[in-house]
């Protein structure tokens, strides 16, 4: 097989690339992964059968390039923060590219990764913007198997290890969305999903949702991350006018931002399986409990600082 993965550099990515690095066992399977920075994902360049390319995937012939040759494609590209053009280019305008490119190469089988919770008239840009790149997709008439997972927790993530850098650095966490419910999915159970269905053409036109056994409040999460880290924090839960104004502050900040208005809006809608759709079991998957890994990780953090985290994030 040759696989192109778009967004391959990423927290996803690296274990999807990893998993089939293993999966194949030094055979002739190729990942391809475009960057524009190659040189910083060393790392992922070792992989056996890992092929590191810098390429811009916004533009339609450097995607025709990446394309030529590959059996499948899956598409990871996905942005938490940002105005709602930039949410339009990245969830809406690639896939369309995606779908344009893939008419042309000849490759049909696509795997596109969304979210819990997105629909046309969802409270924030990043969940509309997400819902109108499925519909992109689903009207290109490709082989297509569309993901919704939840929140995804793993070694690197930038959540659960956020909260609990955060407790590191301060005395209280005045929590802006604090009864928001989310039922995280371990970053290796979303890796294993997206192999099962690229062997498995039954998923062809198929929605899977990617969750994990149990539902949180975000006020649970931070938590256990904060104790797990070593640091826990006695939790605030701040009004909605309070929780607008935190969000805007944080907003500002240097770097990726920590939370914005806009992801205040997506906790609005539960980031939990509907149960009205095919999920990891689906697949033969049973999805892996928080508890069982967030301990090992979070416990590691040690005397991590949030600007030594935050300079992390920006390098992945």
């Amino acid at each position: 097989m040759r696989l192109l993965v778009l967004g391959g550099t990423g927290f996803v990515g690296s274990a999807l690339a990893a998993q089939l690095v293993t999966r194949a066992g030094g055979g002739d399977t190729q990942i391809v992964v475009p960057s524009r920075r190659p040189p910083r994902h060393k790392a992922l360049a070792s992989l056996p059968g890992v092929q590191l390319v810098q390429a811009d995937v916004h533009d339609p012939a450097a995607l025709e390039r990446l394309l030529a040759g590959c059996d499948a494609v899956v598409n990871l590209v996905a942005i938490l923060h940002g105005s709602a053009a930039e949410f339009e280019r990245t969830h809406v305008a690639l896939p369309r590219t995606l779908a344009q490119a893939c008419v042309q190469t000849g490759v049909r089988r696509v795997m596109h990764l969304s979210a819990l919770g997105v629909g046309p008239q969802a409270p924030s840009n990043y969940l509309r913007s997400k819902a109108a790149g499925e519909a992109v997709l689903r009207e290109a008439g490709l082989d297509l198997t569309l993901l919704r997972p939840s929140v995804i927790f793993g070694a690197g993530d930038r959540f659960l290890n956020l909260f609990a850098s955060l407790q590191k650095s301060f005395p209280l966490m005045p929590l802006a969305g604090a009864d928001a419910a989310f039922q995280p999915v371990w970053v290796e159970d979303v890796a294993r999903a997206i192999l099962a269905c690229l062997d498995d053409p039954s998923t062809i036109g198929q929605t899977i949702e990617c969750a994990g056994p149990k539902v949180y409040r975000l006020a649970e999460l931070v938590r256990l991350a904060g104790g797990w880290a070593g640091k826990a924090r006695p939790v605030m839960p701040l009004p909605d006018a309070l929780a607008r104004l935190e969000a805007g502050l944080l907003s500002l900040l240097p770097g990726e931002p920590l939370m914005s208005a806009d992801n205040l809006a997506s906790m609005k809608v539960p980031n939990v399986a509907s149960g009205d759709l095919p999920g990891l079991e689906r697949l033969g998957i049973r999805a892996t409990a928080l508890e069982a890994v967030g301990p090992g990780y979070l416990g590691a953090l040690g005397s991590t600082e949030l600007d030594a985290y935050r300079a992390a994030a920006r390098r992945g």
